[in-house]
C-alpha cells in the first residue's frame, strides 16, 4: 500500500485534467482525490497498490492531451485507508 500527494504546474487547468485523472485512478482501483488549486496547479492524492500508484504518477507527469506539465512535485505520505476517488 502506497500514498502520494502530487502537484502539477503548467497548462493544467481547463484541459480536463481532473476528469481524466479521476477516470484513470478509478480504472486502476486507486483511492484519493484531485482538485484545481487556487495557484493554478492541479493537486491530487493517490492511494493503493504501489505499482498502480507509480503508474498514475507517471501519467500525471504528462497529463491529458492539451495539457503541458512543466513541473511536478511528488510527496510520499502515510496511507490513510481512503476509499473511492473524488473530484474536489
Amino acid at each position: 500500500m502506497k500514498r502520494v500527494r502530487v502537484r502539477a504546474g503548467g497548462r493544467v487547468q481547463g484541459v480536463f485534467f481532473r476528469a481524466e485523472t479521476s477516470s484513470r485512478a478509478e480504472s486502476l482501483a486507486l483511492a484519493g482525490w484531485v482538485r484545481n488549486a487556487p495557484d493554478g496547479t492541479v493537486e491530487a492524492v493517490f492511494e493503493g497498490d504501489s505499482e498502480r500508484v507509480d503508474s498514475m504518477v507517471e501519467w500525471f507527469r504528462r497529463g491529458p492531451s492539451g495539457a503541458r506539465v512543466d513541473e511536478l512535485d511528488v510527496i510520499d505520505e502515510e496511507p490513510a485507508g481512503e476509499a473511492g476517488f473524488q473530484v474536489r
